[in-house]
């Protein structure tokens, strides 16, 4: 009986290694997917997914795990990453929605959706962290995707600076909370407005500390 030789992934293609390999072995087109807000107590989860190019085209100057990155590096990044991707998708998923129906489903089914719009369609797939089950083609989760997979951190990079500019627009209408500067997550500053002036109709009430801030409070639906 004659076994196939095992995938060897070079780690001298660093950020791309992974990749390579899978394009090696005939899958051309693999597709990353992360998420940016997953964490946060307000805004939305927004979902992305890249099919970056084989070869030279594929390396993304500066391209890492979007936490990892400067404002500015995110946003060259975010630039070479348009420019350069054979197919991109966002998927945005609003706070009610979250509420409505879970964190981790919307997210899952964000995913899918992020996937399925990608024209060409992958013929692999790279998630962050966990599985996802229903992809279009065959899938893999990676652990610390984002820092390496290049496909997983262009999505990571895609959502990231998708959300902090819907973050900085919501700062223009509900400027007592300072979306700008937080984006929403559970900082001291965030939790210290929240106390004061109660949530906000971008907030997730289906969070303990947003749900406990409700006590006496009126939802801010407009400007404060």
């Amino acid at each position: 009986m004659i076994t196939a030789p095992r995938p060897v992934v070079r780690t001298e293609h660093g950020l791309w290694a992974l990749e390579r390999t899978l394009q090696n072995h005939g899958f051309q087109h693999v597709a990353g997917t992360d998420e940016a807000g997953r964490g946060a107590c307000a805004g939305p989860l927004v979902v992305a997914a890249v099919v970056l190019p084989t070869g030279k085209r594929g390396e993304v100057p500066g391209l890492a795990d979007s936490k990892l990155l400067t404002e500015k590096a995110r946003e060259r990044a975010y630039d070479e990453v348009l420019k350069r991707a054979l197919a991109w998708s966002v998927v945005v998923v609003a706070p009610q929605e979250v509420d409505r129906t879970g964190l981790h489903v919307m997210n899952v089914r964000a995913m899918r959706q992020a996937v399925q719009r990608l024209d060409p369609c992958p013929s692999y797939v790279l998630t962050d962290g966990f599985p996802i089950k229903g992809m279009p083609a065959p899938t893999l989760a990676v652990w610390k995707g984002d820092r390496v997979a290049a496909c997983v951190a262009a999505a990571s990079v895609i959502a990231k600076v998708t959300r902090d500019r819907m973050m900085n627009e919501l700062h223009t209408v509900f400027p007592a909370y300072e979306f700008d500067r937080h984006k929403g997550y559970s900082t001291p500053e965030h939790m210290a407005a929240l106390k004061v002036h109660g949530p906000c109709s971008e907030h997730r009430f289906s969070y303990v500390n947003v749900r406990g801030s409700l006590i006496g409070q009126d939802v801010a639906v407009s400007a404060s």
